[in-house]
This record gives C-alpha cells, sequence and structure tokens, in this order.
C-alpha cells in the first residue's frame, strides 16, 4: 500500500515538496491541495500591482505527468488524530501531512495589501499621490515599479525605519538614488497610526494627505495548525525539530514561511530563498521516511538579497549566511539579469524531469552553519 502524502498549499514550497516526493518515489501517492487552480508568483507580486500581465500557470499543468493529484478547495479543519484533512466537505487521508500554507499581510482599513486584485485597476485611474507603507522589499519593490509604470504619480514611501537597513551601504545608496530618478519620496522615522480615506494619520495631530494607500507591513498565518492542536509559537508558526517535522505531530512537516525553523543564526524568516531549500530537504526526508530511514537534519544559509527597483534597474546584496551583508552587490544591468533569474528559477525547477537534489539548494553557506542545539 502506498504511503499517503498530503500537501496543503501550492505556493513555492507547496509545489516544490509534492513534485519532490513524487518524483523519488512510485511508493507514495501524492494529494496536493490549493484553494484556486492558478500558480501565483508571488515574487513578482509588485509588478502585477504595478498592473503588468505575467503568464498564466495552471497548477494542474505544472503537476501533468509527475503522478501528484490536485484538489482544488480550501483546507478548514486537520483531525491529527484520525488523520485527517476536510478539504471542501469532503476528507482527505494523510499518513504525512506538509503543511505549506504561506503567510500574508493583515488588511488594513483604507490600504490595499500587494496581492489585493483590486489594486491594478486602482493604479490605473489614480492621481495625486500614492503612499506606500513599509519599507521592507515588498514596500521597496512596489513603490519603485508603481512609480516607474505611472510617473504622473507622486509616490510616498513611508517607514519608521530605513529602507534597505539590511543591505550594506553601497548597495543602499544605490537603491537610494533609484528613489531620487523616480521622484519618490522618502519619509522615515515614522509610525502610522491609522489609515484614513485621504490621509496617514501619523499621530500626534499629523496627517499626510493621499489619494491611496498601500499596506506592506506586518505577517500573519493561518490559525489552522494551531486550532488542529499542533504546537506553534506566539506568531503562529509550527515548531519543528531539526529534520522540520512537527515537534508536537512528527508526522507533520511544516515548510517556508508555516514553519518556525531555527538555524544557528536564529529562526529562518520566510522567503522563496529559504523556502525552496527547505520544501526539497521535506520531498527528500519524506522519501527517506516512506523507505523506513530517518530524516536528516535540515541546514540553510541565506547568500541574497535580490531587490527590483523597476524594470530598468535592481540590486543584489551577497550576504553571509545569517543574512547580514558581505562587501560585494550587483546593479543596474548585471542586477536586472540576476533577478529575473531569480524570479523565473521556481517554473523550471517545477518543470524538471528529475528531482531537484536537496543538496544543491543547500551549498548556500548552510553546511557551514552549527545545527541549533
Amino acid at each position: 500500500m502506498k504511503t499517503q502524502v498530503l500537501v496543503l498549499g501550492a505556493g513555492y514550497t507547496g509545489m516544490m515538496a509534492a513534485l519532490g516526493v513524487a518524483r523519488r518515489t512510485r511508493d507514495a501517492q501524492v494529494t496536493l491541495v490549493n484553494p484556486t487552480d492558478r500558480f501565483a508568483e508571488r515574487l513578482r507580486s509588485h509588478q502585477v500591482a504595478a498592473g503588468q500581465t505575467l503568464g498564466d500557470y495552471r497548477i494542474p499543468a505544472l503537476v501533468a505527468g509527475t503522478g501528484v493529484r490536485f484538489v482544488q478547495g480550501r483546507a478548514t479543519r486537520i483531525d491529527t488524530s484520525r488523520r485527517r484533512v476536510l478539504v471542501a466537505d469532503v476528507e482527505l487521508p494523510y499518513d504525512i501531512l506538509v503543511y505549506a500554507i504561506g503567510s500574508y499581510t493583515p488588511p488594513v482599513e483604507h490600504a490595499f495589501t500587494i496581492s489585493d486584485p483590486g489594486l491594478p485597476e486602482f493604479l490605473r485611474h489614480a492621481t495625486g499621490t500614492f503612499t506606500v507603507c513599509g519599507a521592507g522589499l515588498t514596500g521597496i519593490e512596489a513603490a519603485t515599479e508603481i512609480a516607474e509604470a505611472y510617473p504622473h504619480l507622486h509616490v510616498r514611501l513611508v517607514s519608521q525605519g530605513e529602507p534597505g537597513a539590511m543591505m550594506g551601504p553601497a548597495a543602499r545608496a544605490h537603491m537610494h538614488k533609484a528613489f531620487d530618478r523616480l521622484g519618490i519620496e522618502v519619509r522615515t522615522g515614522v509610525s502610522v497610526a491609522k489609515v484614513l480615506p485621504d490621509a496617514i494619520d501619523l499621530g500626534g495631530g499629523e496627517l499626510l494627505p493621499t489619494d491611496g494607500t498601500l499596506w506592506t507591513t506586518g505577517v500573519a498565518y493561518a490559525p489552522l495548525a494551531a486550532s488542529a492542536g499542533i504546537s506553534t509559537d506566539e506568531a503562529g508558526r509550527i515548531v519543528v525539530d531539526q529534520a522540520l517535522r512537527s515537534v508536537s505531530h512528527p508526522s507533520v512537516y511544516a515548510v517556508g514561511d508555516a514553519g518556525a525553523i531555527r538555524q544557528s543564526y536564529g529562526v529562518i524568516h520566510g522567503t522563496c530563498q529559504s523556502g525552496i531549500p527547505m520544501a526539497a530537504h521535506a520531498a527528500q526526508s519524506i522519501v527517506r521516511q516512506v523507505r523506513g530511514k530517518q530524516p536528516r537534519p535540515f541546514r540553510f544559509g541565506y547568500w541574497h538579497q535580490p531587490v527590483s527597483l523597476g524594470r530598468k534597474d535592481a540590486v543584489i546584496q551577497f550576504t553571509y549566511p545569517d543574512d547580514t551583508p558581505r562587501r560585494w552587490y550587483l546593479k543596474a544591468k548585471a542586477a536586472i539579469r540576476y533577478k529575473e533569474a531569480v524570479s523565473s528559477s521556481p517554473l523550471k525547477f517545477y518543470r524538471m524531469s528529475v528531482p531537484l537534489p536537496a543538496r544543491m539548494l543547500g551549498m548556500t553557506g548552510g553546511r557551514r552553519n552549527k545545527l541549533p542545539s
């Protein structure tokens, strides 16, 4: 009898995990569950927000011929005692569950989020000032993309911290040159108390007039795991062991944003850069488990921070394994090519006829990291 492997979520990590298991063994039946049948390129969310049309990638087509069974529907309950997941009024059984439900930005009244389907249409007709709240990577990429696509708009970037604080000084200087070139107003050292229909309330009576707002700060996680009694941290991420298995329910693997995955330098933050290696490692571990072997510990080190600055510019900050900046960086045309290669790589992985070795994806400094105690 085949081992039933159920994967919840068909984002970057869920796709990688499902295909990784299916291509490594015929002793497992892999079922992939997702609310929609469309694969979302979250690495290009800022492009979609600015009104660009991307490829239409359907999950059934991406998994065709691999042995992965796709079920469209939203998981609403996990019964860990019976090993069943309720999806659209149907119970799906599992022997091994891969929890790959990603994070999202909590919505704020009177503001768009980066994945809001109404944002591109709003921007097409917008005039005046458009404010982006939050200067993390999403905020930076969104502000520059929008300013380039709609030069008649006055784009303002508002943040408590310094944009690009995670970069080295040279890469950060290049980013600020892009802000100046695109006419982006940068306001730092402020906290947004409230978003109003026509203004940003900074507290203390100070209002910044705006004709539209994009909110990019904060991270939230689906309550599905916690409601099932699976051990989670204070943020709602599944607490896992060194092999990416839930510490309370070893039959559950957590990958990507869904897992509180600790390395020697701390808990990995959710990015595609870390998520795909996690998923590849989980797939390899599941196959080892199916074959009666013990899964191996996961080790990961960061190596870059790729940032789009519109379609005509980019900056790539290379990093140490703990995500602190090295001296090296790329800018302009070289960075544009690098960034595009990064953004397009997941779909290439999914289309490979053989599984991508987890060790290949781990050759990023992770092997030099000591296992967390």
